[in-house]
């Protein structure tokens, strides 16, 4: 399943939220400094959906706050 996310690092939660269909608001209170953030949201994004970390993964965005998340 593709979705597509808005991060919101250094928030004061950790949260998920639906906005509508297949794109989704995660803010994550790491940095966005070393990859920090995008560990934040792979692991919020796993608890939330409930699956492994591992069926995570960030295709796009990297290093941007709009990313395309797919959950394998």
């Amino acid at each position: 399943m593709k979705i597509f996310i808005k991060a919101k690092p250094m928030s004061h939660e950790e949260k998920v939220e639906k906005i509508e269909g297949s794109h989704f608001l995660v803010c994550v209170p790491e940095p966005p400094q070393n990859g920090l953030a995008n560990k934040g949201i792979v692991r919020a994004l796993a608890k939330y959906f409930q699956v492994a970390p591992s069926r995570v993964v960030i295709k796009k965005g990297f290093t941007s706050k709009q990313k395309t998340v797919e959950i394998i």
